[in-house]
């Protein structure tokens, strides 16, 4: 098959770690054609979806990562298989590639389904499962993100649309900084804020659980470095060995079915505790990390899973 990947520059990915770069690995040894490009690159041309970029070779060499062709246009229509992978932020940019990509739809498949990606956002998918998240309220007025605060005392606040663990902060019943940051906030963004409430058990670890297909494959523990409340492994969480406990089990149970029939193959969900916190469909990460430590092909049961698509 001729497969695409729209993501961010290739030749700045950690190849032990990025998860788009093991896809392509995987597809690479399946014997698939691979195409690179930047979400930059995405063009609609009197009633086609072209993209310019490069057919590439992918190499397990830090220092160049992929070896490319010449840059060149490729139509999307006329390729098998579309990554959405760049990173967000999920702005009007990253919205309009899902719009563009939506086009080439059905003849070209397109993982993550551009469409429900567009519409279920890391973020606001999880209230729809109000029954398996924390305490949480999205608002841009100061005065209900005071009244959360006041009702829950120690709290989390967050970007609505941000990634990595930028512009994560936790608040607790002591602290006199809520409207500073609002204002900081609202002054270079028209989003809304997302607050939750705290969650202790952050401190043993926020679990990446894998689902393909709508199936769980397995979960990575991201443990917060010292003095840290982020997790992330972009600002220092280190990631650890578990096991899926009943618990996850149940949260993928309830969510997995949704996932499957909104066409999102390859999603990371976040769990803390006993509360599903995230629900990652844009660029979801972790699949190298759970490889080592379960064994297992992740990216070669998300292959099958697309491949079983396309039959």
């Amino acid at each position: 098959m001729k497969i695409a990947f729209q993501m961010d520059p290739i030749g700045s990915v950690n190849i032990d770690a990025d998860s788009t770069f093991r896809l392509a690995e995987e597809a690479q040894a399946r014997g698939h054609e691979l195409f690179y490009y930047g979400p930059d690159d995405l063009a609609y041309e009197e009633g086609r979806v072209t993209a310019r970029g490069h057919w590439m070779t992918v190499q397990r060499v830090a220092e160049q990562p992929a070896i490319l062709g010449p840059r060149t246009v490729v139509d999307l229509a006329e390729v098998d298989v579309v990554w959405l992978r760049q990173d967000p932020p999920f702005d009007m940019h990253y919205i309009t590639t899902t719009h563009l990509l939506d086009r080439i739809a059905p003849g070209t498949l397109v993982v993550n389904d551009p469409f429900w990606v567009r519409n279920s956002p890391e973020k606001l998918l999880v209230l729809n499962f109000p029954e398996l998240t924390p305490p949480t309220t999205i608002a841009r007025d100061l005065e209900t993100i005071k009244a959360f605060k006041a009702k829950h005392g120690d709290v989390i606040l967050k970007p609505l649309y941000g990634n990595g663990g930028a512009g994560v902060f936790r608040l607790d019943q002591n602290d006199r900084n809520l409207s500073s940051l609002h204002e900081l906030f609202t002054s270079f963004s028209r989003e809304p804020l997302i607050v939750q409430k705290y969650l202790p058990a952050v401190s043993k670890g926020d679990k990446r659980v894998i689902l393909v297909d709508g199936e769980p494959v397995g979960a990575i523990n991201r443990v917060p470095a010292a003095g840290e409340v982020r997790s992330n492994m972009h600002v220092g969480g280190r990631p650890e060995k578990v096991e899926l406990t009943a618990r996850d089990r149940e949260i993928c149970a309830t969510i997995g079915p949704v996932l499957k029939e909104k066409g999102q193959v390859f999603v990371g969900i976040d769990v803390i505790g006993d509360w599903l916190t995230e629900i990652n469909v844009t660029s979801p990460t972790g699949i190298q990390e759970l490889e080592r430590f379960d064994g297992i092909n992740v990216a070669a049961r998300i292959w099958e899973a697309i491949e079983a698509k396309l039959a």
